[in-house]
């Protein structure tokens, strides 16, 4: 199988401080691969260093074999799209749904804009009467939406979903995380799913990596999540305390 992502040694620092420590994964194509573990952990980070966000750092990435460099780049950037935890801070405040969608469009100089922003509303579940709204004016769902069609207007292959649901309310969440099922499945998506939230990886993800103090310490197919065979100490703490909550 194609590997979509491949993380070769990857070590990430914010000045002094590691976060991410020699780190190496295999993603396939079309894949929805989980990333858990404590806050702190740098699952965030190394979506960030994969982005071109956290430039500060040490090993090798590469998309579908092409290796990634350290700033941010529009080649990588049609490859790659990133969707946030928080679907208010994301958006511009002042910029409608229209013209959130058509930016990428226009940066990178492709035209259709008419044609497509409609096209990517309908994909992703948004009203046409809210293209010309501001964030403002709609839900934390809503907005979400936008955010999620925001990254899909250059046609992207892979996602890297920071804590996509997390802002959200419990009935929303089982909405987006539907729609981001589905959207993988029409648009043959890769995904890296960040989250503290383990039904979300058993219901979204096929496999998943648990992080501590930014290391992998397991990484296991998603069944063995839902059977409760995770064999990492720390793996199986977690699926104490994610059963304890329920």
């Amino acid at each position: 199988m194609t590997s979509a992502i491949s993380l070769r040694g990857v070590s990430v620092s914010y000045g002094e401080t590691p976060v991410v420590e020699d780190l190496s994964l295999e993603i396939a194509e079309g894949e929805c691969f989980g990333l858990v573990g404590e806050s702190g952990s740098g699952k965030s980070t190394l979506l960030r260093a994969i982005t071109g966000l956290a430039p500060d750092w040490t090993g090798g990435i590469s998309l579908f074999g092409q290796a990634r460099g350290k700033s941010i780049d529009r080649r990588f950037s049609a490859l790659c799209q990133m969707v946030f935890q928080d679907p208010y801070g994301s958006l511009h405040p002042r910029q409608t749904v229209d013209a959130a969608l058509s930016e990428p469009l226009t940066i990178h100089g492709i035209a259709g804009a008419d044609t497509k922003v409609p096209a990517m509303m309908a994909a992703c579940g948004l009203d046409p009467r809210f293209r010309f709204r501001l964030p403002h004016q709609l839900s934390g769902g809503q907005r979400q939406r936008v955010a999620i069609a925001r990254a899909l207007m250059l046609s992207p292959r892979i996602l890297l979903l920071d804590e996509p649901t997390s802002a959200l309310d419990v009935s929303v969440q089982a909405e987006i995380l539907n729609l981001l099922k589905r959207l993988r499945r029409e648009q043959k998506l890769t995904y890296i799913l960040v989250t503290h939230d383990l039904p979300v990886v058993s219901f979204l993800c096929d496999r998943l990596a648990v992080m501590r103090q930014g290391r992998v310490v397991e990484v296991a197919d998603v069944a063995a999540l839902r059977a409760n065979t995770m064999t990492h100490p720390y793996s199986r703490e977690m699926v104490a305390r994610s059963e304890r909550r329920v």
